[in-house]
């Protein structure tokens, strides 16, 4: 059985709800539910959007700032668990470096919403795929009820690459899905590539901002 994900369901912390008709709800949200439950704002807005995602632009300081967790990781894992009606994959990865969050390097769960579990297949446009020994860079929020999520789907993933020279370099490809700011302006996502010494640098320097 196939399914799309629709209005009632999680997709990411710090991004916006969208459901696939042509009036669009959104939330501007920082949950203790889940990270699309707990609403501060809410908005209703007519589109002629078909079925799909929209997400809140988040900038990268923004994002360092709400993160409950900022790793460098490897995917060792991959599984798939239903919450409720909701089916999420569970990746599993090994901890390289800690940028934000307390404790040693150790095995951590990330869920992504989508994916197939218990007879169930859900999809949910604009949810990253992650592959098994690849290394990341991953802006993590953890909600009260221990559920380990990327903020903003893609925007929260980096991919680590080693480039010829010996050096690291963190990217992420521009989002396809229709993406809004603060305001609720359409904007176009652009990629991000930076060298990896330099993300870190930039997360440094945010999180020191906010003492």
């Amino acid at each position: 059985m196939v399914s799309t994900i629709g209005s009632d369901a999680i997709t990411g912390p710090f991004s916006r709800l969208v459901v696939p008709f042509r009036v669009v709800r959104y939330f501007s949200v920082a949950t203790s539910l889940g990270p699309s439950w707990f609403v501060t704002k809410l908005f209703i807005v007519a589109s002629a959007l078909a079925p799909g995602t929209t997400l809140e632009r988040l900038p990268l300081d923004e994002m360092a700032r709400k993160s409950t967790a900022i790793v460098r990781a490897t995917v060792v894992g991959t599984s798939g668990i239903l919450r409720g009606a909701d089916v999420y994959t569970l990746y599993q990865i090994e901890i390289v470096e800690n940028w934000k969050g307390a404790g040693k390097p150790h095995l951590e769960q990330v869920a992504v919403p989508g994916g197939a579990a218990g007879g169930l297949r859900q999809m949910v446009p604009g949810a990253p795929s992650l592959h098994l020994g690849e290394e990341y860079v991953m802006f993590l929020w953890t909600s009260r009820s221990g559920l380990t999520q990327l903020i903003g789907l893609t925007q929260g993933l980096f991919n680590v690459q080693r480039r010829r020279t010996g050096d690291a370099a963190a990217m992420r490809a521009a989002a396809a899905e229709l993406m809004l700011d603060a305001s609720g302006h359409a904007v176009k996502d652009e990629a991000v590539s930076m060298k990896l010494s330099d993300l870190k640098a930039r997360v440094t320097r945010a999180l020191a901002g906010e003492k």
